[in-house]
């Protein structure tokens, strides 16, 4: 996971002489693109590391009929958080014009919690539970840092 502290001693003199509508706009900016590379990451089922996500957990026990048996290994093959990573249930923002957020919300942040940390929670309402792998959602990779980096610099040159 990258860390910003090192472009942020590079910029944040320049970015505090920005006014504030100008810091907010570059902030929204910023925050929409990483939203959206954190959403590719997301299709791509990778953590902000490049490593893959651990698999599904295969199905266990027989099922009675072939339709459920089609059912269930076409579940499989889908990707994993397609309706999670959908822009209505991730936000990308600016806080007091001073930083970018990229946030999962409502119902979903919950769902997302449990995954990006790999927590226990309830397969189904009032069924049993599981105990999830970790897998990162939302982070900020190296090639994230690098474009950050030449976004800044194009933004401030202006």
């Amino acid at each position: 996971m990258a860390d910003f502290r090192a472009i942020e001693d590079w910029a944040g003199h320049l970015l505090a002489k920005l006014d504030g509508t100008a810091r907010r706009r570059l902030a929204v900016d910023i925050a929409r693109k990483l939203r959206t590379a954190n959403t590719q990451r997301m299709r791509a089922q990778t953590d902000p590391d490049g490593n893959a996500w651990a698999p599904r957990k295969a199905p266990s026990g027989a099922l009675r009929s072939k339709r459920a048996q089609v059912r269930q290994q076409a579940q499989q093959r889908k990707p994993m958080f397609a309706k999670l990573r959908m822009q209505r249930n991730i936000r990308a923002r600016s806080e007091g014009g001073n930083a970018a957020v990229v946030e999962f919300v409502g119902r979903a942040q919950r769902i997302a919690r449990v995954h990006h940390y790999g927590e226990t929670d309830l397969v189904n309402p009032g069924g049993p539970s599981y105990d999830y792998p970790a897998r990162e959602l939302i982070g900020i990779s190296k090639d994230d840092t690098d474009w950050l980096r030449e976004y800044l610099l194009d933004y401030l040159s202006k």
